[in-house]
């Protein structure tokens, strides 16, 4: 399949954000919250009470390239869907760097899944690709609150992980 065959085939950011009615999101990129568990009890959390799962579209655009350096305290499973490949970058509590690529192309050792436990730092960034952008869904549990996630600062992430300080750096917004 040639580029231009590719190119044709795949819908335009644009048009994937109209037809899943995605909105701007605080880290970076687009989403929109698709599912909460509103048929099970809500579960206690020391933060309170949160849904047993929730899920959203995550889509990073060439206009909008990076899912900026965030904290969640729940655990998220990501699904890759469609478009360019992501590369996530994660700082375990301990300092521990890891990069995966999100993507399609698992004979190069792109994964469709990735599991990212709570307490660890994460970023995200579109890699150069065809589509211009990358569509992922995240499955998080128990359910996402904004309570229960913080949005990396740059200083304090560099002081905290100073080995990471470029990466940190170029990951965060502020």
């Amino acid at each position: 399949m040639t580029n231009r065959a590719f190119a044709t085939q795949v819908p335009s950011a644009e048009t994937v954000i109209t037809a899943l009615g995605l909105e701007s999101h605080m880290e970076g990129g687009f989403y929109r919250r698709t599912f909460q568990s509103d048929h099970h009890s809500m579960v206690e959390t020391g933060s309170g009470p949160r849904y047993l799962m929730t899920s959203i579209y995550y889509m990073l655009t060439k206009d909008s390239p990076t899912g900026h350096f965030h904290l969640n305290q729940s655990d998220i499973v990501h699904y890759y869907h469609l478009g360019d490949a992501i590369q996530y970058s994660l700082i375990f509590p301990d300092g521990t760097l890891k990069t995966v690529v999100m993507g399609s192309d698992i004979i190069a050792g792109q994964c469709l899944q990735l599991h990212v436990p709570g307490g660890v730092w994460k970023a995200s960034r579109l890699t150069d690709g065809l589509a211009g952008y990358g569509l992922i869904s995240e499955a998080v549990s128990p359910g996402f609150d904004y309570a229960d996630m913080e949005l990396g600062n740059r200083h304090r992430l560099s002081d905290q992980f100073p080995e990471h300080s470029e990466l940190i750096g170029r990951l965060t917004e502020k």
